[in-house]
């Protein structure tokens, strides 16, 4: 049973997957970043612990060119961690007066930033109340954030097994909330663009119901994945691959995962093999031995096609012409079901490349589009 059957998990904002996040991030530091004349209404992240917040406002920030400064206070033991510590200094009348110096981590550049508070609701409840003024003022007693900084909150569901401070509705109305889930087909297209173990993507696309236990994360399973990556062979090494799964993921995983390794489905065929291929006959044969047999095995078919449409869409370059006839013979492999076929040529054809638009133009793609507009 999952997590999501086990608890009823309070969250806030839409629902939706890493790619839709991202959007609706990026949509609101536009916004942001187009108006001075005032603060921006912090947004908070919710969702299950290891599915990649963090992360992805460190890519945002990354790929925006913003300046990052991350917190975690869930650390902080006292207000002072938070506002800063008090200090006497003595004036040139030799008055002493009493300031806060403010904490070293605390923003300081001026131009565009996130600062990002994670796992905000893992602090105690002084802490949310001091974060709650920082929220509305963006400000507190020592410091404030310079012009053109945006507050982003991570959070974890209330309700269930997280050990979290309820945040009450004066502090939840300060933010903009949106709620991220895992979305198998989403995280794969971010694994295969930040070259994440092919035999690893297999592996999550072939099983999607793994990712829902208490250690397996999409967090851990990436460490799991990486840790992996040296080893060649993994069925020659089946008791070093248990010993690291083990020590990452949950038991049912690594079961999983040793039945994915027996049964030679770490070992499908890779986008680059079916796009590059000189013998498209050898890439037909080696499909239908993988999908063909007793019960017609549509999940490994699944992954390969899902993984070969994210390797076209995320790749910079357009396909020449013996890629894109390579592409048209796999899409047209008599064993593909029209609700698999439509559903990948849909996908490729959105994109912005010419060269993948083509797929409009073979007749048996082109009338199965219009059909289906």
């Amino acid at each position: 049973m999952s997590k999501q059957q086990q608890f009823n998990y309070l969250t806030y904002g839409s629902r939706a997957n890493a790619q839709e996040t991202e959007t609706f991030i990026n949509f609101l530091l536009d916004n942001a970043f187009s108006d001075d004349t005032k603060h921006a209404t912090p947004i908070c992240i919710w969702g299950l612990h290891g599915i990649g917040k963090t992360e992805m406002v460190r890519d945002i920030a990354h790929k925006r060119d913003l300046q990052f400064v991350y917190i975690a206070p869930a650390q902080f033991e006292e207000m002072g961690d938070l506002i800063g510590m008090p200090k006497v200094e003595v004036d040139k009348d030799g008055n002493s007066t009493t300031r806060f110096v403010p904490p070293s981590w605390v923003p300081q550049s001026e131009g565009k930033g996130i600062f990002l508070i994670d796992d905000v609701n893992r602090a105690d409840d002084r802490i949310l109340r001091g974060i709650m003024q920082l929220l509305q003022n963006y400000e507190l007693v020592s410091w404030k954030l310079p012009a053109k900084w945006i507050i982003i909150l991570t959070a974890n569901p209330d309700g269930g097994d997280y050990s979290v401070t309820t945040m009450d509705d004066a502090m939840l109305t300060r933010m903009i909330h949106v709620t991220m889930e895992f979305d198998v087909k989403s995280w794969a297209k971010w694994a295969e663009e930040f070259g994440i173990d092919s035999r690893g993507i297999d592996f999550v696309l072939t099983y999607p119901e793994i990712v829902s236990g208490h250690r397996t994360t999409p967090r851990s399973l990436v460490q799991f994945f990486e840790a992996i990556k040296p080893v060649e062979d993994l069925k020659e090494n089946l008791s070093l691959i248990k010993m690291l799964s083990d020590g990452c993921l949950d038991e049912q995983t690594t079961v999983a995962f040793i039945n994915f390794i027996n049964m030679e489905l770490s070992k499908l065929i890779s986008p680059e093999e079916i796009i590059n291929t000189k013998d498209f006959k050898k890439i037909e044969k080696r499909v239908e031995e993988l999908i063909e047999g007793k019960t017609k095995r549509l999940d490994i078919l699944s992954v390969i096609i899902t993984r070969l449409t994210n390797y076209l869409l995320i790749s910079n370059d357009e396909i020449k012409e013996s890629q894109f006839n390579n592409l048209k013979n796999f899409i047209l492999l008599p064993l593909i079901p029209n609700d698999l076929r439509l559903a990948m040529a849909q996908e490729i054809v959105n994109s912005s490349k010419k060269s993948l638009k083509k797929l409009y133009t073979v007749p048996e793609i082109g009338k199965l589009l219009l059909t289906k507009m």
